[in-house]
């Protein structure tokens, strides 16, 4: 049967049909009609960005297309290189994997002296279009007419990064690892651009996508502020985005229509709204903006009063596919304790994850807990001389395996060793910090990039919990299904997670409609079982929308009830969804 998975899902806008505008010729003539329609004898521009732009691209249109009499760039007013490369050093450190969660903002960017003298510069203009570019560009401002924001998609970022094109936040990097790159981009750029943004989001005049280079777009603020208003009264999906990998399998492939010239998809990640990006579709012109935008300017009505009093602007769950179907097994690993995450990175919380079983192959296993007797410090010593010296580490010496088929559920608290082995589809349920794994032994491969892959023994061993052994997994986190609730043509079982996890699963099988009530906390769903399914509000709230296999949905807390049917070819056939909420 073929695919029907939507790669490219969107949120529709009405009423906003000429509010959106591609290509550059077509925004700057739009930027140029804005302009003269102001009457000040002096008309600043603001044109502030995220991390990541193309600057040159931009730079070329602003000043070739529009008309200015003076143009500024903020980062002429940043510290050197130098001084920041040392002031971001603390949290960057020299792990090559982790760092710590900055609490740096866009004004330490700045050379303070050089700031006050830019800004009284500009301050002083009596009249003409002043343009000020660029990242923390509204700081060179007291004031301005018209502001204008450069916003990036974090899968973008990283893609530019890997062909080596942009340099990290303030520094001159882009020849770097990509690693490397990437390790200073989560722990300090992002963080300090999503401060600066968050300052800006309603006095925005105009997002420009740039995220596809070839076809930029212009899209007015208040059509994606109602954009926004409308992802939070319905169900959506953020814009699930794929990856190869050293263990990559062939299953989504087929499933999800990818390109079958590439070697293996490893991940898909599509819902993880830090990362992923959500379209607003305006009369046909689709905008993309990163979805955590969304929870930025609506944490209450998405994820609900208690979760955002627990969680803050942070969306709490993620869902994601791990595909090692006639690939390899995963990394053997461990996540941390919430103390130790706290301790070493800044974070509030660590990842419990679970892996829901999508489809499996006779041979399918995970790895999952250690073996009843090991000699833990042998196996430590064991793992750091495969890394070091080279040669195999026996992992099925001292890790427990346990066969999985088809719909199994297996939880997976914070400092249980474990991996998924190949021939497995994996919906990986979780909670968000997701850079937080501690690979202890990677099967003697390299990445993609033919380097080693980062193995992290030293944090590992600090976090494996000793008592997680054969015993104790197949008691607590092995097959836990448990009927909660039945009714004509549905029932609701419970799976999980461990008691020690925030995130409560429940899966409902059904041929008929199943009602659902958010109960004001944030859903996440995945099609588990059946072709598609439709998606409607009991009283007409939101227009009726349609799930197909595989696909992840989030239904914002706001929404209250909704239903959830078998449709098209699903009709009269069974269907199962997983849906995910944070425990109250």
């Amino acid at each position: 049967m073929s695919s029907n998975y939507d790669k490219k899902p969107s949120v529709p806008v009405y009423g906003f049909k000429h509010h959106c505008w591609s290509g550059w010729a077509d925004i700057g003539a739009i930027l140029n009609d804005k302009i003269a329609c102001l009457s000040n004898e002096k008309v600043v521009v603001v044109v502030d960005c995220y991390h990541g732009v193309y600057h040159e691209d931009v730079k070329s249109m602003l000043r070739n297309k529009i008309r200015h009499d003076h143009f500024f760039v903020s980062t002429d007013s940043f510290r050197s290189t130098i001084d920041i490369s040392e002031l971001v050093y603390p949290d960057v450190t020299d792990d090559r994997v982790f760092g710590f969660m900055t609490s740096l903002t866009i004004d330490d960017y700045f050379d303070q002296e050089q700031l006050k003298h830019l800004s009284a510069e500009i301050e002083a203009m009596t009249d003409g279009v002043v343009i000020i570019y660029g990242e923390g560009a509204t700081r060179l401002a007291g004031t301005w007419d018209l502001l204008i924001y450069v916003d990036m998609a974090r899968w973008e970022i990283q893609t530019r990064f890997r062909r080596n094109e942009i340099n990290n936040l303030g520094v001159d990097n882009k020849d770097t690892d990509f690693a490397l790159q990437y390790k200073q981009g989560y722990f300090v750029d992002w963080r300090v651009c999503d401060r600066h943004k968050q300052t800006l989001m309603d006095r925005i005049d105009f997002f420009l996508d740039t995220n596809d280079r070839e076809n930029p777009k212009l899209v007015a603020g208040e059509a994606v502020l109602e954009g926004l208003r409308e992802a939070i009264k319905r169900p959506f999906r953020v814009v699930p985005f794929f990856d190869p990998g050293p263990w990559g399998g062939q299953w989504m492939k087929e499933v999800c229509d990818l390109d079958r010239s590439v070697e293996n998809f490893a991940w898909c990640f599509d819902c993880v709204p830090e990362e992923n990006s959500l379209l607003l579709s305006y009369d046909g012109i689709s905008v993309e903006i990163p979805a955590i935008n969304l929870v930025f300017k609506y944490p209450r009505e998405l994820l609900g009063d208690t979760v955002y009093a627990r969680f803050g602007k942070e969306f709490p769950i993620r869902f994601d596919l791990l595909d090692t179907m006639d690939g390899g097994n995963l990394s053997l690993q461990v996540h941390p304790t919430t103390q130790y995450i706290r301790e070493q990175f800044g974070m509030e919380y660590t990842q419990d994850e679970s892996y829901y079983v999508l489809d499996a192959r006779q041979d399918a296993h995970v790895y999952l807990g250690l073996k009843e007797g090991i000699d833990f410090q042998q196996m430590i010593t064991d793992l750091k001389r495969a890394q070091h010296e080279g040669g195999l580490f026996v992992a099925d010496q001292y890790v427990a395996t346990w066969p999985v088929k088809k719909h199994d559920h297996v939880h997976i608290p914070e400092g249980t060793i474990h991996c998924s082995g190949r021939n497995c589809m994996v919906l990986e349920i979780s909670a968000t910090p997701y850079i937080f794994t501690f690979k202890l032994w990677d099967w003697d491969r390299k990445g993609l990039d033919g380097k080693p892959r980062p193995i992290n023994i030293g944090h590992g061993e600090q976090v494996i919990n000793k008592s997680r052994t054969t015993k104790w997994v197949e008691k607590n986190i092995v097959a836990r299904v448990k009927k909660v609730a039945e009714g004509d043509g549905w029932t609701e079982e419970q799976t999980g997670l461990h008691e020690s996890q925030f995130i409560e699963t429940r899966r409902h099988w059904f041929t008929k409609t199943v009602w659902h009530d958010t109960q004001g906390v944030v859903n996440v769903l995945n099609l588990v079982e059946g072709k598609e399914v439709i998606v409607k509000s009991p009283s007409g709230a939101f227009e009726p929308y349609i799930i197909h296999y595989a696909e992840t949905f989030i239904v914002p807390a706001a929404v209250g009830a909704y239903t959830v049917t078998p449709h098209g070819l699903s009709e009269g056939c069974q269907c199962a969804t997983i849906k995910a909420y944070v425990r109250t």
